[in-house]
This record gives C-alpha cells, structure tokens and sequence, in this order.
C-alpha cells in the first residue's frame, strides 16, 4: 500500500501541482489493482468553492480524465453526506420529518430571532453594546465555531464561562445562549431544516462514528487528496484519521503563512497534527515572489519596528493628505504605467484591509474612463441596492393586500421608470434603456395616481390626472398596459391562482424585463439571485405551514400568504441579501482587467500579480481588521482551558498581521505600492502597523500624475 504524503511549503511553493502529480500516481495504482464494480473514487476536497473548482479542472487536464474522483470542500461534503444518509440519522435520532432543508444565512437569522423573541425581549439574551441583529448572529456563530471545532453544544456555555471569566457578558448570558442553540436545534431537525452549524454537528457527532456509515465511506472512496488543509475545520481531522485508519493513502498540502479561516472555524495547528502520519514534504517558494528575498525581513521588522531595514526599490510609497487625494493618485498611477506599457490591467491588484464602497466606486470610475477595465473580487452589493428589484418588490406589493405600508411615492415613481424601460437590443449596448417613462412623467402620474392605502394601495388610470394629454402616448399606453396586468394579478391572486410568490415575480420579469434577455452580468446575476431567495424563502415557509399545520398550530398555518410577501419585501429592504454581480472566472473584457479586492477575498482566491498596490497602508485595520468570530479562540483543540486575556488576543493579531504580509508578498512578482493617506475617510490621523514601512519607501509619482496633482499634493 502506498504511502500518505503531508506536502508543507509557503505561498505558490508548487504544493497544489505536486499534489496533483501525488493524485496521479495514487490513481494509477489503484487502476491497476483489482477492484469491485463500480470502481471507489478518491475524494479531492478544496478549501471554498473556487478553489474547488480550479483544482477539479487542473485534475481532469493533467490526468485526461481518466481517473474517477469526487470533487468538494469540507462543508460540502458533510452537507452532501447528511443529506444522502438522513434516513439513518433520523432513525438515530428519532425524527419524523420528511427530506432535510438547508437554511440559507439570512433565512436563518430571521427565523432565529423569532423563535428566540421572548428571551431578546425580556432582556435575558442581551449584551451591552451589541445590537439584536448582531447578538443572534453572534449566537448563531458560536453554533458553528463549536459545531467545527467537535465541541457539543452542551458544552457551549462552560466553555465561555472559562474563556471570558471576569471579562464581557456573564454566566447567565453564556447559559442562556446554550439554551437557546439548543431548542433552535430541536426546533430545526423536528421540521427537517438544517443549517451549517447542525449539519457539522450531525456529521461527526451521529453521523460519522455510524458504523453503517463507516461501512459505506470505506466502500465508497480509496484515496483522498486535501489541498490547503490549514484552511479546514478541526472535525475535518477526524475524517481524514478515520480513513487513514482503514488504510485509505491520502495526500495533503499544508500553507504555514495561510490560515486565512483562522477564526472563522478553521483550525489549522490541529489538522497539522495528520503531519505525524505521513511522509513529509518541504517545498521551495517559487523566485518571481518577494517573499524569498524580503519577507523574512520584513516580518522580522514588523516585530521590531525599531530596526527598520533599507527597504528595495521594489517597494515604493504613495502618499498624500486625504484619502480622497490618494484614491484619486493611486488611479493616476496605475493609469501612467499602464498606458506607458510597464504593466498590463490583468497584471495590477488594489489590495485593501477593507475596500469600502467609495474606494470601489472612485477607482473604477476612473480607472474605465481611461479606459481601463475593472475586476472587483466578491462585489458583494444588497439586493436591494438594484433599482430593478427594488421596482419588483414595488410591484409585489401592489399585488398582495396589506401591504400599503411597504410602498411610498418614491418608490413607485422608481417603479414606473424601472419597468417602463425597454431591452436595447442595439449591438453597441445591453441591458435595459428608453424608458417610455421618464423620472419626470413618472413624477406627475406618482401625484395624481397613486393612492396610498395601508391595505389596497391603487394607481388609478391615467385620465385621472386633469392634463394627461401631457404624458404622451408611449407613457400612457404603457401605464395602461401596467394597471391591466396589475388588476389581473390581484384578481388571480384573489382566486388563489398563483401558486406562490415566486410565480408572480416570473410572471413580472417575463412581462417587463424580457424574462431577464440581453441584460449585462451584474444586473442578471441580481435577478436571478432574487428568484432563487425567492425560491427558498417560500420553500421555507411552506414547510414551516405544513409543520405547524401538522402540530396544530394556528398561527402560521392559517397567516396570509401576504404576510410572508411582506416578511420577505422587508427582509431584502434590510440589505442582508446579496448578489455577486461577477463571475468566479472573469470572461471577456474583465479577463483583462485591474482586480479590486480586500485581503481575505485576495488571498482566499490564491491570486498572483506583477503589480500590488496595498490601499489603506497607513490603516490599523491592518493588524486589527478581520479578526476572529466573537469566542473562536476558545473553540480550538488548542485552546488551554483558561480565560482569554487581551494580551494572546493582541498575540493573535500581530501573528495574523505577519501570516498576511508574507502571504501577500508570495503572491506579488514585482512591485509593491504602499498606499497612505495621512488622514482616514473619518477625518482621523492613521497611524497603523505599516506606516514607518511606507514612509521609509522610495515615493513613486508618475511624471503625469504629479504633474496634474501637483496643486492638491502640495
């Protein structure tokens, strides 16, 4: 039997290609070996969804497809594997309930807080200083930080006694969040709803010491490969022992400077432990990255910051007053070298501690008016900051009785607008133009039209306005056209002839937004976001109605449908949905194109660059921004048992500073831009982590952009 492989090395040190080169070598063993129809599969798993797909293509490249394997990540593969074997866990555990439904984030935090609604309001699920919206969030974490650590949820409340003795929130806080997680897990898996946190539960709890189920995984799979396994939860460890036990070979690759989910629910020292059972390899960073000849020094000054080191010309500064200057120069910059030939847009980073909206929006605004095509990393915008769904959402409300409250002028002379635009079908363009009815027509019909009402809001025909004749024939026919659809919608809404909400908003974007044809990426993909939330929210609700229909309860089997409708209207308004508005693997234009990010988006996409401009440099978010999940310290296998003091927390942060500087420096080739503006968008003077490294930086203004900066940077 062949031997597992631990392949350890820093960032783009080869561990993904040798791990394909180690998969390759265990598939063709096991091909030439006798084996049982269907052949096993090796299972292949990848740190998040991206990774996952790029390793699965790289695999079926390199082996042409040869050899069977299964492609996932850790949270997928414990969801898949729930949901396949639920029938054996609902005879574990005693549940009656029909095939499982995973609850998306936002689904479940609306349903968390209502069922945990009297211990918010009686104040006994409360802490000072946390709102309730982030207080259930928090609470709902700790499920999952627990759940992927292999801690139960009984153990919840001692282990933060332990860990914040004396410190934030007290006992009966910590007992009282126990309680709650533990009536919500019951409150899901009695009506077959499922969220990650229960899912990790159920799967090394019940699911994985089965020996039906063990039985089943040894048939199953032959091999495993894991690539960045420091980005995986601890229960991930006790998969890969138990298949290592069956002596299954598996192959891992390991980033010491990675631990980009550290805190997250990621536990990468106690997955580094598999490291014990295998046959080592140290690989060498590749030479066309800064972190072989400058991150050892580097971070060795971020500990001693006294000892400031002559920086190489590889790394320059640019500096100016308020940030709004440096926005505004950092474009001109990557502009210059860009249209000099230096560089190319595909070879350009912006990297940022937290790349605000204003920093994407300034950027990009200049950057495509120079024509410069921008790439920006998980713009993850609410769905409801799209004028398109925004007039959706109008007009559901329109449809569904009492609703009123949920409309207002604005919103329906947007409404008007939005829908009134016809696809342009032109060559040159795509998306939606012409509107037939424009923001001031939609303004004189909103005056004399709309009729507010908290139970049936109207729009009245258009002759209801004394000088119609003004709005002309395109608006008024198509506001005619608009009332008569609308009027038929409550109709059939009346005679239950709309299945669902859904349906509705189908019919709506079939009927003004050709079905969503011709539409350009970022206002298609917040579509179809929509139908699928929409899709989800009501599978939710129905099963929440045949649930409490079945347990006979009143109160939500016998709601209107409208009262969900306006759950859900009010649940996008709250901007906790999202859509990514650009694809995983730009095409196109934007396949050459200057990527925005911020640091987790960077360095969880394993992005390489010539050119890296650190935005903020200055900034304190630096060392302290995206820091732990609230208590996921205390969730680790390494975790000592004893309170958390500020100081390891402090640790911790400067430990997570220097995993990012050389993570960051093994991914960019040639030059490095520190980027600080003495002043924040606050008005505050920035003194972060990296200030004395930008200021000891050779400054680096193109001739172009001093020239016409000169009068502001003075």
């Amino acid at each position: 039997m062949t031997a597992s492989v631990w392949l350890v090395g820093s960032t783009r040190s080869g561990k993904t290609s040798r791990l394909i080169e180690k998969f390759q070598v265990l598939a063709q063993f096991f091909a030439e070996q006798p084996h049982p129809h269907p052949a096993p599969a090796t299972l292949v798993f990848a740190a998040n969804g991206d990774n996952r797909i790029d390793l699965a293509d790289r695999i079926a490249v390199a082996t042409q497809a040869q050899f069977p394997f299964d492609s996932t990540t850790p949270l997928g593969f414990f969801q898949s594997e729930v949901v396949l074997f639920w029938p054996l866990l609902a005879q574990q555990l005693g549940l009656k309930t029909q095939f499982p439904l995973r609850l998306r984030p936002e689904t479940e935090q609306e349903l968390a807080t209502r069922l945990w609604r009297p211990e918010l309001d009686d104040g006994r699920l409360s802490q000072e200083g946390v709102s309730e919206y982030y207080l259930v969030r928090r609470t709902l974490d700790l499920l999952q930080l627990a759940a992927s650590g292999g801690i139960p949820t009984e153990d919840i409340a001692s282990v933060l006694k332990d860990g914040f003795a004396g410190q934030e929130g007290s006992a009966d806080l910590w007992d009282c969040m126990q309680e709650v997680l533990l009536r919500w897990q019951t409150w899901c898996l009695e009506r077959g709803l499922l969220t990650y946190g229960i899912i990790s539960q159920l799967y090394w709890r019940y699911l994985l010491p089965h020996p039906t189920y063990q039985q089943q995984l040894k048939r199953r799979y032959r091999a495993i490969a894991a690539d960045d396994v420091d980005e995986y939860p601890a229960i991930a460890r006790f998969l890969f022992e138990f298949l290592l036990d069956q002596g299954i070979p598996g192959v891992f690759s390991y980033n010491p400077d990675g631990s980009i989910r550290l805190g997250l629910g990621a536990d990468p020292d106690y997955l580094a432990g598999l490291a014990a059972r295998c046959q080592v390899e140290t690989l060498s960073p590749q030479p066309d990255s800064l972190t072989e000849t400058w991150g050892e020094t580097i971070v060795n000054w971020i500990q001693e910051p006294l000892s400031l080191p002559e920086l190489p010309d590889s790394i320059y500064s640019i500096q100016t007053t308020s940030r709004a200057q440096l926005l505004r120069q950092t474009a001109e910059v990557i502009t210059s070298a860009i249209h000099s030939g230096q560089v190319q847009p595909q070879e350009v980073a912006v990297i940022g501690p937290g790349l605000d909206a204003i920093a994407r929006y300034t950027l990009r605004e200049i950057l495509t008016s120079r024509a410069i095509a921008v790439e920006s990393l998980n713009d993850q915008q609410p769905l409801n900051s799209s004028p398109m769904i925004r007039a959706l959402l109008t007009l559901m409300a329109f449809i569904y009785p009492g609703l009123g409250h949920l409309i207002n002028r604005d919103a329906v002379s947007e409404m008007l607008v939005v829908l009134s635009q016809t696809p342009a079908f032109d060559a040159g363009r795509s998306g939606l133009d012409l509107a037939r009815i424009d923001p001031v027509r939609a303004g004189l019909l909103t005056d004399h039209c709309y009729l507010p009402d908290s139970e049936h809001p109207q729009l009245l025909p258009a002759n209801a306005f004394p000088r119609w004749d003004r709005l002309g024939y395109q608006a008024t026919s198509f506001y005619t056209d608009l009332l008569q659809w609308v009027e038929t919608q409550q109709i059939q809404q009346q005679q239950r002839l709309i299945p669902n909400p859904v349906v509705l908003l189908d019919r709506a974007t079939q009927r003004f937004l050709s079905g969503g044809s011709n539409l350009p990426y970022d206002q298609l993909a917040a579509l179809r976001e929509l139908m699928e939330t929409a899709q989800h929210y009501w599978e939710v609700d129905n099963r929440l109605r045949q649930a409490d229909a079945a347990g006979s309860v009143a109160s939500r089997a016998e709601s209107p449908v409208s009262a969900s409708v306006g759950h859900f209207i009010q649940l996008l308004r709250d901007g906790t949905i999202t859509a990514d508005p650009f694809p995983a693997r730009p095409i196109g234009p934007t396949s050459q194109a200057v990527t925005l990010a911020t640091i987790f988006q960077y360095r969880s996409n394993r992005r390489f660059h010539r050119w890296h401009f650190w935005l903020d440099a200055g900034s304190a978010l630096w060392l302290t921004g995206g820091g732990p999940l609230f208590g996921a310290p205390l969730f680790l296998q390494s975790w000592s048992g004893r309170p958390w003091t500020a100081a390891e927390a402090t640790e911790a942060d400067q430990q997570r500073l220097q995993r990012q500087i050389l993570d960051l420096l093994g991914r960019v080739g040639e030059r490095v831009y520190l980027c600080h503006s003495e002043l924040a968008t606050n008005g505050q003077e920035q003194n972060g982590p990296l200030l004395n490294l930008a200021n000891s930086a050779t400054a680096a203004f193109s001739e172009y952009a001093l020239e016409k900066y000169a009068p502001e940077l003075v």
